[in-house]
């Protein structure tokens, strides 16, 4: 009855080419090329690039950068044919794995779902096998690629001697805002193009040949609150242009989902004394009423590395507050940030690809990947890594490894106003 044990053999990203590069200057000089935007908007979205904490060198599908921009859906499909593809092919290259012995595949794509969907294009691509699970989720945001890993996590309960893949990506060729409406316009400001593809299997043959063993996961959802429901909201604006907008509570929305999240995963992974503290303070807060500051437990004692979504400057800040966590620990994720933008649910896997290359990963190592999305979900996953990771041999699939001697880079801090 003992639950059998997940293994990560390997995990790749996607590391677009060179003719997909968008500085702010491209950036810029596309929204005016558009012709859409009001001279006010371009200012906006000018001084919001300005303080996202983006550097110069994140990525855009050629139909956003094509003058004019042709979104549609022929192009809409070849960008996620780049990432998805361009992902597992190095993974498999990596993992040695035929695809015929993939069981189970897991895509997570938040706003582009096509007939038939993005599992059938990699089902077909790769010619897996007639009886493979294949599933496809929509519309879950940015946490959605942990909810992909609780999923694949689940069916290897059922499904023996399986190996999983997980591919978490955002497609940004539809989903490029044209209108004025500025909770509408950050999006285009933050998000960019990118994807991973992870491979885990049950089989305990793989145990020593995997990174990392699966820990914990851990999902939380506010979605029965209206304000967190709507926070991260598609609709259309007064122009019938269809955006994604982003709330004003939403800082205050991820703050209250990770406080559920922690408390559900505080008593797994930290030490006792840790636990004693915090079930006292929620006592005295939640049974006897006593108003006092709740004690904040120090995850740091429970995990050595931190793979927070990069989901904005904003984000970070907030959690780097609450957790109260170092520059060090904050790292990977504001480079990740930085160098990539916010890639959506794939950002974990940047982060920790980051980890990996800066030659930090031990064996016995704890990783805790936390992401927020859409409706409002906060979720958790909990790595232990199960040998020392070599940047040497991480070439194939890391997308870090060519430059990551240039990080960490300066990132001023300023306020968003």
């Amino acid at each position: 009855r003992r639950p059998r044990a997940v293994y990560l053999l390997d995990f790749a990203c996607y590391k677009p080419g060179p003719d997909h590069v968008v500085t702010r200057e491209t950036f810029m000089e596309q929204s005016n090329k558009a012709g859409v935007f009001t001279d006010d908007n371009l200012a906006f979205q000018r001084k919001i690039l300005e303080r996202s904490g983006l550097g110069q060198g994140t990525y855009f599908p050629a139909a956003v950068l094509n003058s004019p921009p042709n979104p549609c859906m022929a192009e809409a499909r070849r960008e996620a044919e780049a990432v998805m593809f361009g992902a597992i092919d190095s993974l498999l290259a990596k993992t040695g794995v035929r695809a015929r012995d993939i069981g189970v595949v897991v895509v997570n794509c938040s706003l582009f779902n096509p007939t038939p969907s993005l599992s059938a294009m990699v089902v077909n691509h790769y010619k897996l096998r007639g009886n493979v699970a294949s599933y496809n989720l929509g519309g879950m945001g940015c946490s959605a690629g942990l909810i992909s890993i609780d999923l694949a996590k689940q069916l290897l309960q059922v499904h023996r001697n399986s190996y999983a893949l997980v591919v978490s990506m955002e497609n940004i060729t539809l989903n490029w805002y044209w209108g004025n409406d500025r909770s509408m316009l950050m999006s285009n400001c933050l998000f960019r193009m990118g994807g991973a593809a992870i491979l885990l299997s049950n089989r305990a043959a793989d145990k020593r040949r995997s990174k990392y063993q699966l820990v914990h996961t851990v999902r939380t959802h506010h979605g029965t609150d209206d304000r967190a429901y709507r926070c991260v909201f598609q609709e259309e604006d007064k122009a019938g242009r269809v955006g994604v907008a982003l709330s004003k509570d939403l800082m205050a929305v991820a703050g209250e989902a990770l406080k559920t999240n922690i408390t559900t995963l505080a008593p797994l992974v930290l030490p006792m004394s840790e636990q004693i503290l915090f079930l006292t303070s929620l006592i005295g807060k939640k049974i006897f009423g006593l108003k006092m500051k709740p004690y904040i437990p120090d995850f740091k004692m429970a995990f050595e590395h931190f793979c927070i979504h990069a989901g904005g400057r904003a984000v970070l800040d907030t959690i780097e507050k609450n957790l109260e966590l170092s520059d060090w620990h904050m790292e990977p994720s504001r480079m990740t940030l930085n160098r990539w933008g916010n890639t959506s649910s794939s950002s974990l896997w940047y982060e920790l690809a980051y980890t990996e290359a800066k030659g930090r990963v031990r064996r016995g190592h704890r990783a805790w990947q936390i992401a927020f999305g859409s409706g409002f979900k906060c979720n958790s996953a909990v790595w232990r890594a199960l040998k020392d990771i070599h940047p040497s041999k991480e070439a194939r699939s890391n997308p870090w490894i060519e430059e990551i001697h240039r990080f960490p880079v300066e990132v001023p801090k300023v306020e968003i106003c």
